[in-house]
C-alpha cells in the first residue's frame, strides 16, 4: 500500500511531543475580555488530544 501524503491542515495544528499529541485550547480569538482570569490563563495552555481521535490525527499527519 502506498504512504499517505499528509494532511497539511492537521500538522499545522498538532504537535506530537514526547508520544503525545497536543494541541492549542479552543476559543481564543476573540470575546475574551469577559472571561474571567482563571478561563483566560487555562486557554494560553496546550491541552493533550482526547483518546477517541489520536488515531485518526496519527494516520492524517503520516505517522
Amino acid at each position: 500500500m502506498p504512504k499517505l501524503k499528509t494532511h497539511k491542515a492537521t500538522a499545522k495544528r498538532f504537535k506530537i511531543k514526547a508520544g503525545k499529541i497536543i494541541k492549542r485550547k479552543a476559543g481564543q480569538d476573540h470575546f475574551n475580555a469577559r472571561e474571567s482570569g482563571t478561563i483566560t490563563r487555562r486557554k494560553r495552555r496546550d491541552v493533550e488530544v482526547s483518546p477517541a481521535n489520536i488515531k485518526t490525527i496519527r494516520r492524517l499527519m503520516g505517522k
